[in-house]
């Protein structure tokens, strides 16, 4: 029960009724009979920076997840980043020190780590591609390098963000194979859709625009690929029950969401520190061990 000791975290997107942080936090928070509660915030995209000024003098409030479409702005009005979160220019945890400082963090990129290594996913020597170079998008591409990726395809309509995110990852990553495109998966080890495409669809839609690829790329996908969606809602997208269908590993949008509580609660204070670093060896090992 919320009362006035209540230590409150919360998570801002727009819209944020597909979330299912506030479910996993307050699960884990009522388990351990912790005085602390998420909540969920419809945040209007002109109303964030109102909404950090009001965070800076919030006492009872120990951070905040942020989720789509917030992350790049988050990141420009906190007060400082981390060396990663800097260098994506998005932040999808803030925390809020006794202060009032607001620090970002962008740790998507972790919780998509950890759920794909639960599917048997180990990046060195693979290829990838990720369609979106947005906030996750971005985030999960820099943590792939990280851990050893060895060929990574990019794809977005936005031709400015995507080539941005590609002269990043290839200044910050030169041993990885960075690619703008991708005529076939043929020879893809992992295929990500980081876009809202496919969100509050039904698995059985067979609208192409309910698909972050056109079907005849699609055809190419092979049987030994990992197939995963960061889209929480609906369970299985159109996508993966394509991927599903065709023999497909596939990795849902509330698998990450879990994966990352850790990361996200610990960076906040609310949850025992975690160290993303380990995870990033750990994934890189992999294929040594």
């Amino acid at each position: 029960m919320i009362s006035g000791t209540t230590e409150i975290v919360v998570i801002v997107g727009e819209p944020i009724r597909q979330v299912k942080s506030p479910q996993n936090f307050n699960h884990w928070f009522e388990s351990r009979s912790q005085d602390t509660a998420m909540i969920a915030m419809d945040l209007a995209s002109e109303c964030a920076e109102a909404f950090t000024s009001v965070a800076r003098g919030w006492r009872n409030l120990r951070g905040v997840v942020v989720t789509v479409p917030h992350k790049q702005a988050f990141a420009k009005l906190c007060d400082a980043l981390t060396p990663r979160a800097e260098a994506l220019g998005a932040a999808n945890v803030v925390r809020r020190d006794a202060d009032g400082t607001l620090t970002g963090d962008m740790v998507d990129g972790f919780g998509f780590l950890g759920a794909a290594r639960a599917h048997g996913f180990s990046s060195p020597g693979r290829r990838a591609l990720i369609i979106g170079a947005g906030g996750v998008g971005s985030a999960i591409a820099f943590a792939l390098c990280e851990a050893g990726i060895a060929q990574l395809r990019l794809m977005d309509v936005n031709a400015d963000r995507l080539k941005a995110l590609s002269t990043m990852l290839q200044g910050h990553f030169p041993n990885v194979e960075i690619m703008s495109n991708c005529d076939s998966l043929a020879t893809l080890d992992l295929v990500v859709n980081a876009t809202p495409i496919g969100m509050a669809t039904t698995s059985n839609s067979t609208s192409a625009a309910d698909l972050p690829l056109p079907r005849s790329l699609l055809d190419t996908l092979p049987a030994s690929a990992l197939v995963a969606d960061v889209v929480t809602s609906p369970d299985i997208t159109p996508l993966l029950a394509t991927a599903e269908a065709k023999g497909c590993r596939i990795q849902r949008g509330a698998e990450m969401a879990k994966a990352q509580l850790e990361f996200l609660g610990g960076f906040m204070g609310v949850m025992p520190a975690v160290d993303p670093e380990a995870l990033l060896q750990a994934a890189a090992g992999s294929a040594n061990s």
